[in-house]
């Protein structure tokens, strides 16, 4: 049994425009090779399986992404997100920056004694509410614990998915310092 995705943390920047930009971190430590945890988040056949599918994905910097999240009701303007690959590091680094998720980083390393584990650094940036701070903490929970099951031979069944672990999430966000 795998251990529990630990939570992620978060910073807040208030911007001189009114603007207020959030940093997501999460640092998640996998039982399985970078090679296979890199297949998961860097191409069309392994973002399905956890996170969204990916209509376009040019694996090269300056590259077109089209993510469409599976786990949203059709008509849900924010299951679209469109953007360009903005660092691309085979087997290391892959970032898009799409709209309106803003820049989501994927920081892979072999775990320290163990290079048959990964340690994967993620980071989210983005400009928003409070509350978008708070849903987006726990989407991404949710969608590392995903992730995990997917790299264990369990893909995610969008057919079956429903808000419950989400809310769960959310308020033990809500209640964090």
């Amino acid at each position: 049994m795998s251990e529990p995705i630990p939570h992620g943390t978060s910073e807040t920047r208030e911007g001189g425009d009114g603007t207020t930009t959030h940093l997501l971190h999460f640092v998640v430590r996998l039982p399985h090779p970078v090679v296979r945890v890199w297949a998961a988040v860097a191409t069309p056949e392994g973002l399905p399986q956890w996170l969204a599918v990916a209509d376009l994905l040019e694996t090269h910097l300056g590259g077109g992404v089209r993510l469409r999240w599976l786990n949203a009701p059709d008509d849900a303007e924010e299951t679209v997100a469109t953007g360009r690959v903005t660092a691309w590091d085979m087997e290391s680094v892959a970032e898009y920056t799409v709209e309106p998720h803003g820049r989501i980083r994927f920081h892979m390393e072999p775990a320290p004694a163990d290079s048959l584990a990964t340690v994967l650094r993620f980071t989210n940036e983005f400009t928003g509410t409070d509350e978008q701070r708070l849903d987006d903490l726990a989407g991404w929970h949710q969608h590392f614990e995903y992730l995990e099951r997917a790299l264990d031979g369990h893909p995610a069944d969008w057919g079956a998915w429903t808000p419950g672990r989400f809310r769960e999430l959310r308020a033990e966000y809500v209640s964090r310092p």
